[in-house]
């Protein structure tokens, strides 16, 4: 699976963003789908994670309420949409996909501790920044 985010920038705090990680060269449904934020001099960390076998979403204490991520269709796209944005969320934003037979519990690891499992294809990241 390929795949190529987009979306990054400059945004203030309070701002919000919305990336999305276009997948080609295999179908989203066998795969789990990670949204992993990386700051300088930290793990890399899942912030959000949708397993596609049921549309099951998951999110880390950090985003959740603030991260919301959703499937495109038409687009083949997975999108995080990132509301009240903050000066800790400065980082590279990658996705990445794990082909697993349990996509659910691969999601429920990566959102709970940084871990990187299966999640063997990773897309080039993108940039956030929040800074005022």
């Amino acid at each position: 699976l390929h795949l190529v985010e987009s979306g990054g920038g400059l945004v203030q705090p309070g701002g919000s963003l919305r990336l999305s990680c276009a997948a080609s060269g295999d179908t989203l449904d066998n795969y789990a789908i990670a949204w992993f934020r990386q700051a300088p001099g930290k793990e890399r960390e899942a912030v959000s994670c949708i397993a596609n076998s049921d549309r099951s979403i998951y999110a880390a204490d950090s985003a959740r309420g603030r991260f919301t991520i959703s499937r495109e269709n038409a687009k083949n796209t997975i999108s995080v949409q990132m509301n009240r944005l903050q000066p800790e969320d400065t980082g590279v934003y990658y996705c990445a996909a794990a082909r697993v037979s349990n996509q659910r519990r691969e999601c429920g690891f990566a959102v709970a501790a940084p871990y990187i499992g299966a999640f063997d294809s990773w897309g080039q990241g993108t940039q956030v920044t929040v800074s005022s």
